[in-house]
């Protein structure tokens, strides 16, 4: 499989990576830069900018919108047991924007990192 590369706007890159790696399992694969971090977790490489820096995902939109952390589009990160994993991370102190939602495709949650993008923790259904 084909490593996928997300991106993720973050207003403190240091704290962002403390929380991948500390509480989601990722690894810094390169931090270059203050503004700049990647990660990767199995195939999913995550790419962590900051709102300011010389970097292109800091940059102004020609109608004057700069980038900013938060929204919904999120990745997902499939768990054995969401339970436990939401008690770990509360523990460890995680924002989380609702409860465990259990429907037809399985159970999730949304986690913020501490930029406050939306990370989906995803149980698929027991067999």
């Amino acid at each position: 499989m084909a490593t996928v590369s997300v991106r993720y706007i973050v207003d403190d890159v240091d704290a962002a990576i403390a929380f991948y790696t500390q509480s989601l399992g990722f690894a810094l694969t390169m931090h270059p830069a203050p503004s700049f971090a990647m990660l990767t977790r199995g195939d999913l490489r995550l790419l962590l900018n900051a709102t300011t820096g010389p970097g292109g995902a800091s940059q102004p939109m020609p109608d004057g919108r700069r980038p900013e952390p938060g929204g919904w589009n999120r990745i997902q990160l499939e768990v054995e047991n969401i339970e436990a994993e939401v008690e770990r991370l509360r523990k460890s102190g995680a924002r989380f924007r609702n409860d465990v939602v259990d429907g037809i495709g399985g159970k999730q949650v949304l986690v913020e990192d501490p930029a406050g993008n939306a990370i989906e923790l995803f149980e698929p259904p027991r067999k």
